[in-house]
C-alpha cells in the first residue's frame, strides 16, 4: 500500500467523520473522462460539512477545487494535489416554496431539477433538461441551451465564502452574463438556488423538454465522452460554424477530437489524455484565428 501524504494524514485526524477517498481519479468524476488522481477528494452531504472542509483547508493552507457533475472540466493528466471537493448528490435535495418558485440544492442534477418542476406545473427550466451538470456548476458559470440560460430564472443564490460564511444573493448581484457569475473573479461555492418560475400545464411542459432531448439527441455527439460544447459562442456567430468552415471536422489530436457529428464537441475517442484536450483546443482556436481573426476560447474549464 502507497504511504499516505503528510496531508493525507491530517486532514484525516482532523476529520474522521466525513467521507474522504485518497487518489480518487478525477477521469472517474468527469465527463470526458481524463484525469489522473486527486491527493484528496471529499464528498460532504450539508452545509456544516462543507464549512468544516474548507476551515480545514485554511488551516493546512491548502487551496480546494470544487468539482460538481465534472461535465465541464478537464482535469490534469498528474491529478490534482490537495483538496477536490465534490458535491454531485452530496448538497441534494428540492422544495416546493410558492408563490411558482422552487429551492434546488447545488448537488442537484439539472435534469433532475427541470423535471421537478415540470411535475409541479412550472415553466422556465424546459431548456435545463438536457444540461448534464449540476445545479451548483450551472448557476456558477450561467449555463444554458436552445435560447435558455439559468441566469433569467434565478430570484436568489445562497453561497458559501471560502471561510466558511453563508450569505444571499440576489439575480441582479450575481452579475450573470454570458456563461459567467461574479462567483468566478470573487470565489464562493453555490449552496442552493432560487428559481421564479411560469405556471404551465405539466403535459406542455414535458412536451417540450421531449421535443429538446430529441434535438439533442439528434445533433449531439452523446456516444462519447465530451464536456458539451467546447468553445464559447464568439460575438456574431457561432464556434461550430467557424471550425466547420475551417476543415476541422474530425480533425484529432491522439484520441482527443473535434466531433464529427457536431464540430462544436470535442470528444475522447478512447484514452485521450488532458494533454490531448489542451493541444486540440489551442490547434483549434490557432486555426480559426488565422482563417477569420476571431479567437475562440474554451469554455471548457481546464484545471
Amino acid at each position: 500500500m502507497t504511504e499516505l501524504t503528510e496531508f493525507q494524514r491530517k486532514i484525516s485526524a482532523l476529520l474522521p467523520d466525513l467521507e474522504l477517498r485518497f487518489r480518487e481519479s478525477m477521469a472517474s468524476h468527469t465527463s470526458l473522462r481524463v484525469g489522473g488522481g486527486a491527493e484528496v477528494m471529499a464528498f460532504p452531504k450539508t452545509r456544516e460539512e462543507l464549512g468544516r472542509l474548507l476551515n480545514v483547508s485554511v488551516l493546512l493552507d491548502c487551496k480546494c477545487a470544487i468539482l460538481g457533475a465534472g461535465t465541464n472540466v478537464l482535469a490534469p493528466d498528474e491529478g490534482m494535489p490537495g483538496l477536490v471537493i465534490c458535491l454531485k448528490d452530496c448538497l441534494d435535495g428540492m422544495e416546493e416554496l410558492g408563490g411558482n418558485r422552487i429551492r434546488l440544492m447545488a448537488g442537484v442534477t439539472m435534469s433532475r431539477g427541470a423535471v421537478f418542476a415540470a411535475n409541479l406545473g412550472l415553466s422556465g427550466l424546459e431548456f435545463a433538461h438536457g444540461i448534464p451538470g449540476t445545479v451548483g456548476g450551472g448557476v456558477y458559470m450561467n449555463a444554458g441551451a436552445y435560447g435558455g440560460e439559468i441566469g433569467t430564472v434565478v430570484e436568489q443564490v445562497e453561497v458559501m465564502d471560502m471561510a466558511g460564511t453563508l450569505r444571499r444573493l440576489s439575480r441582479e448581484e450575481m452579475g450573470f452574463s454570458y456563461r459567467h457569475s461574479r462567483l468566478e473573479e470573487e470565489g464562493g461555492i453555490v449552496i442552493s438556488a432560487d428559481f421564479r418560475l411560469t405556471p404551465a400545464p405539466t403535459e406542455q411542459i414535458k412536451a417540450r423538454m421531449r421535443e429538446l432531448i430529441a434535438k439533442r439527441s439528434a445533433s449531439q455527439p452523446l456516444d462519447l465522452p465530451s464536456a458539451g460544447s467546447a468553445f464559447k459562442r464568439p460575438a456574431g456567430g457561432y464556434a461550430s460554424a467557424l471550425i466547420e468552415d475551417a476543415g476541422l471536422r474530425g480533425f484529432r489530436i491522439g484520441n482527443a477530437a473535434i466531433s464529427e457529428k457536431h464540430t462544436g464537441f470535442a470528444v475522447n475517442l478512447g484514452g485521450a489524455t488532458a494533454a490531448d484536450f489542451r493541444q486540440l483546443l489551442t490547434a483549434v482556436s490557432d486555426q480559426v484565428m488565422a482563417r477569420t481573426g476571431i479567437r475562440l476560447e474554451p469554455e471548457i474549464r481546464i484545471w
